[in-house]
């Protein structure tokens, strides 16, 4: 019965393209500074955001994204997991902007604590953290 029940967990990983590893892994959030007034984003104004192609919140507010290093293992989780994009695409379009001088690349961060503070002081700001890095300073935005 327990193989059984292995077996069905390992392809219901597979199905839904995620190894055993990344499945135990915690969730990846949605976070902004807590002035923000959008408590929901759909995945499609996510990817748009963090693709730099929308730059307002649905109120109007300018949007200031971060993000981790491309090689760091949250962001390429963040960018799989929420975005349903492989970090080097979200790369390739940042750089296709900034050459083009149509945009900017989001601001970097180098780790998830430097993230939650410069998301706390920031208006209009937007990232992703895990979990343990939570705190009242940000909130979740869901996504649906």
């Amino acid at each position: 019965m327990v193989r059984l029940i292995r077996s069905l967990l390992w392809a219901l990983l597979m199905l839904a393209g995620l190894s055993a590893a990344e499945a135990a892994e915690p969730p990846v959030l949605l976070v902004a500074h807590p002035g923000v007034d959008t408590r929901q984003l759909t995945r499609d104004t996510t990817r748009a955001i963090f693709a730099m192609r929308q730059r307002t919140w649905p109120d109007g507010q300018a949007v200031r994204v971060f993000v981790l290093p491309n090689d760091h293992p949250v962001h390429a989780r963040f960018a799989k997991e929420q975005l349903a994009v492989y970090p080097h695409q979200l790369q390739l379009a940042w750089d296709r902007m900034v050459f083009s001088g149509t945009g900017q690349a989001p601001n970097r961060v180098t780790t998830q604590v430097e993230m939650r503070e410069r998301i706390a002081s920031t208006p209009g700001a937007l990232g992703y953290l895990e979990r343990e890095y939570l705190d009242d300073r940000v909130q979740v935005i869901t996504m649906d």
